[in-house]
């Protein structure tokens, strides 16, 4: 079953600004080999079910290395027989909209 997974996770122990944990988190997701997209308030990952999960995961297991305390939100869209759905699911809403959207 393909999965679109969507989460963010950052450290509430380290101040406002956190991005330098982030930036280790999306090392990690760019060099799993799974689809995704980066967006302002998250990162969408599309794969299957293990794989999405392993590799939210590992970002965990990272961050909490040196982290008391971490915040996870996660949104998952499982669907059967569906996959390019990162892609698909803009093209959809740009087709019935007779143009293009902006993308993150």
């Amino acid at each position: 079953m393909s999965v679109l997974l969507e989460f963010s996770m950052s450290p509430l122990d380290k101040g406002e600004s956190v991005g330098d944990y982030v930036a280790r988190s999306l090392d990690i997701i760019d060099q799993s080999g799974v689809d995704y997209r980066l967006n302002p308030m998250g990162t969408v990952l599309e794969g299957e079910w293990d794989e999405v999960m392993g590799v939210v995961k590992k970002c965990y297991e990272r961050m909490s290395q040196d982290c008391s305390r971490i915040s996870v939100s996660i949104k998952i869209d499982a669907r059967k027989g569906q996959t390019g759905r990162l892609s698909g699911k803009i093209s959809s809403v740009e087709k019935r909209l007779g143009r293009p959207v902006r993308k993150s």
